[in-house]
């Protein structure tokens, strides 16, 4: 049975949401249509709350799960959508691992039947995240979604493409980081949604408002990063490849036996008649 749409009283501050002049321009609303794509993101029944948290996944880790977890709990999400990236336009091609590799270690790592992944975005007509919600938001009118991010991210979120339409277009929510709390509220896009932003004691009803809305949501820090494992296996390779390639390692290049080692060869002792003959 589907849920109830969310009805706030004319009363609640949340009746309609508090948008400054210059945000207006930003709540276009997303395309009708998008032709005819291929992509078939997971199935959402309408009603229901989606949380996604999209990126390139290279790799996966434990930080990742806690982040889905800690907004299943504290939203009240339905599922949480592992959206991950062919390419993310903000990073080097060359140091992503193949999209057939990291959906493989996102199921090994996500551990949680509330927690689905997909690769959807790889048949849209663009990797950028607006472009993803606004299909989403098209494809699934009665759907809930809500953007879900760490807060490493939220500091440098001024550099997407569109990110102003982002938190127009679906509610966020911010999961802290070690490290980046001062960093992520001090921030452009904080600082330009600071209106819309909700208590943290407030976030289950963060999936029923009206965007622009967002909060910042603390708990369990995980210190694990993909950067922190990529460069760890970046080390470890380089080092591998100096241990295989050093020249005084290789076959031919190493020293000959010294003369002492050499086995010695002794002639046969010769006989007392042979030497009277």
């Amino acid at each position: 049975m589907a849920a109830k749409p969310f009805r706030a009283a004319k009363s609640s501050r949340y009746y309609l949401p508090r948008v400054s002049e210059p945000l207006r321009e930003y709540m276009a609303p997303p395309p009708k249509h998008f032709g005819r794509i291929k992509a078939h993101p997971p199935l959402a029944a309408p009603g229901q709350t989606i949380g996604l948290l999209g990126g390139s996944f290279n790799p996966p880790h434990a930080a990742h799960r806690l982040i889905s977890e800690t907004a299943l709990k504290r939203l009240g999400l339905d599922k949480v959508w592992w959206v991950v990236s062919p390419g993310n336009p903000l990073k080097r091609r060359s140091d992503q691992a193949p999209l057939a590799e990291r959906m493989v270690l996102c199921r090994a790592v996500a551990k949680n039947p509330r927690i689905e992944i997909t690769d959807f975005e790889v048949d849209l007509p663009t990797p950028y995240t607006a472009s993803t919600l606004a299909f989403l938001k098209s494809r699934s009118p009665l759907v809930r979604f809500v953007w879900i991010m760490g807060a490493d991210n939220l500091a440098s979120f001024d550099r997407w493409r569109n990110w102003r339409e982002i938190f127009t277009t679906v509610p966020v929510v911010v999961v802290d980081r070690p490290g980046w709390r001062m960093k992520a509220l001090a921030s452009k896009a904080a600082r330009a949604f600071a209106a819309q932003r909700v208590p943290e004691t407030e976030a289950r009803l963060l999936a029923h408002m009206p965007a622009p809305a967002w909060t910042f949501l603390t708990g369990p820090l995980s210190h694990v990063s993909s950067t922190a494992l990529r460069n760890k296996a970046k080390a470890r390779s380089q080092s591998v490849a100096k241990r295989v390639h050093a020249p005084s390692e290789l076959p031919w290049r190493k020293a000959a036996p010294e003369a002492a080692e050499q086995p010695k060869v002794e002639a046969p002792p010769v006989s007392d008649t042979a030497a009277a003959g």
